[in-house]
């Protein structure tokens, strides 16, 4: 997907997301044009066509565990290493429920970005 320096095609390439489903922030729009920023913060435009309503998320900092259920103290399904993307299913309180190469379970909401700290998904 081709990021612009501004809204429009007439606008040079800045630079190109390469990975599919890679979550993203919308923090301007103009006409058919949204400006984003990525998990590392960097921003540009492209057209909303590009864009798809399915939620993501990338674990971004630190290992993270992925929960059987939605508890601190529940069986840990697997390891989450930064960059590992996934699904969001639904979000409430402090877990969301997601999806990992086939694979459901439960993670806390401060442990990956694509997410605002409470904003519900269902």
């Amino acid at each position: 997907m081709n990021v612009r320096t501004g809204p429009g095609a007439r606008y040079p390439v800045d630079w190109v997301f390469k990975r599919k489903a890679m979550p993203v922030e919308i923090v301007a729009e103009y006409e058919n044009w949204r400006k984003i920023r990525d998990w590392q913060g960097a921003s540009g435009w492209v057209h909303q066509s590009l864009l798809t309503g399915k939620r993501s998320f990338i674990i971004a900092a630190k290992t993270a565990s992925l929960h059987k259920t939605p508890a601190a103290s529940a069986e840990v399904l697997a390891k989450l290493e930064p960059e590992v993307l996934g699904e969001i299913r639904s979000c409430a309180g402090d877990w969301c429920r997601v999806k990992v190469s086939g694979v459901n379970g439960w993670i806390e909401r401060s442990d990956m970005w694509g997410v605002y700290k409470s904003e519900p998904i269902n």
